[in-house]
């Protein structure tokens, strides 16, 4: 099982980037996704989640803001992020727990490579 992350790159305060994470593999299913970013010299911290059922969670700095979505057909999971601002600026990740065997009720947990989504002011 494999994540990969897409829709990085740079743009001003104020615009708007959209990123994806592809689940990739031989998967039973998907318990939930999540987008976590590392600003640097900074820890990681949760943006947003969203189960397979489509609840979802934001971090308080962009909730109102970035809007997590997953298409369950696809295994992907897309996070749109309008009125970015320059503290948005960090490397982005996704995290899958995916039951990856029959068995495997609680799911492994699963990361991608980051993407890296700079905003300027």
């Amino acid at each position: 099982v494999q994540l990969q992350a897409s829709g990085g790159g740079l743009v001003q305060a104020g615009g708007s980037l959209r990123l994806s994470c592809a689940v990739s593999g031989s998967i039973i299913g998907i318990n939930d996704m999540s987008w976590y970013r590392q600003a640097p010299g900074k820890e990681r911290e949760l943006v947003a989640d969203i189960t397979g059922r489509g609840a979802t969670d934001y971090g308080d700095s962009v909730n109102g803001r970035f809007t997590i979505s997953i298409d369950n057909a696809k295994n992907t999971m897309s996070l749109e992020m309008n009125m970015l601002k320059p503290e948005d600026t960090a490397v982005y990740y996704c995290r899958a727990k995916i039951r990856d065997s029959p068995r495997n009720y609680f799911g492994t947990i699963y990361w991608g490579k980051g993407t890296q989504v700079t905003v300027s002011s």
